[in-house]
């Protein structure tokens, strides 16, 4: 197949559920003639919880899934996933992969004044040392917080970001973190950003927050720049999404993780 074939394909972008939208917004704005393949593993939601061993089962689905799609870039836009399973896909997809921990981390090194930086995510992300041991990687000296946030995912999903039940849930995961007085708070899950009012109510202005949106995306453009993956194509880029199981309120939440509507949306059945 030829480059300029290549490059006309679309990105593949997979999730557990709804979170990868928030990188797909950002990719739109910064590379709005790519066209998108997004999938959401919303059968086997959340992957916070599971074992590395089924996490990695269902990233080479979803990969595999993508990759019979004709994508040219694979995009691993879940935390546990990165964390799990980023290098193992590497070695068994045909098509480049990115991955949302290593990009957030090189910005958090390069942003923070004390050293001490904290990372949220779920379970199976800190659990996976994953962030920890890149941060350790850029600078031994660093001190590192983690803190699983189990809880903020469903938060997420159900829309409840911004009542009582989200701000008791907040605090009492983060004011322990608050009193390590972290001057970075990686957030280390694809949902978490739409939690950022939220969090910023609880920690205050003196801690940075952290997304893997923008670092990420740059990673994405970058490595098209780098392997001459750039489509040539006029006219803003398709977007197609697809789920595993039915979208229940993944289209209303989705849409304000995106920005737009949301109207190319299918289920399919994994095998």
């Amino acid at each position: 197949m030829s480059a300029s074939i290549r490059a006309r394909k679309p990105i593949g972008v997979f999730d557990s559920g709804l979170g990868g939208l928030s990188i797909i917004r950002e990719v739109r704005k910064i590379l709005p003639r790519e066209s998108i393949a997004y999938f959401g593993d919303l059968a086997h939601l959340p992957y916070g919880i599971k074992s590395t061993e089924q996490i990695r089962q269902f990233s080479l689905q979803n990969a595999d899934f993508l990759v019979r799609l004709g994508v040219k870039l694979l995009v691993v836009a879940c935390n546990s996933s990165s964390s799990a399973a980023f290098k193992w896909l590497q070695r068994r997809v045909p098509v480049p992969v990115v991955d949302v921990i290593q990009p957030v981390v090189r910005e958090a090194a390069k942003v923070t004044r004390t050293g001490r930086i904290a990372v949220i995510g779920t379970s199976a992300t800190i659990e996976s040392g994953a962030y920890p041991r890149a941060l350790l990687e850029l600078n031994r000296r660093f001190q590192i917080t983690v803190q699983p946030c189990p809880l903020f995912v469903p938060l997420v999903e159900e829309g409840w970001r911004h009542d009582r039940i989200a701000e008791s849930v907040v605090k009492k995961y983060l004011i322990p973190v608050k009193n390590k007085r972290p001057d970075v708070l990686i957030l280390g899950c694809t949902h978490y950003p739409l939690l950022k009012p939220m969090i910023r109510k609880v920690l205050g202005p003196g801690i940075r927050l952290l997304d893997a949106v923008k670092p990420a995306t740059e990673e994405i453009k970058s490595t098209l720049i780098r392997l001459g993956l750039q489509t040539g194509q006029r006219g803003d880029g398709k977007m197609h999404i697809y789920l595993s199981d039915r979208p229940r309120n993944f289209i209303r939440v989705g849409e304000q993780f995106l920005g737009e509507k949301l109207t190319h949306v299918h289920q399919v059945h994994l095998s």
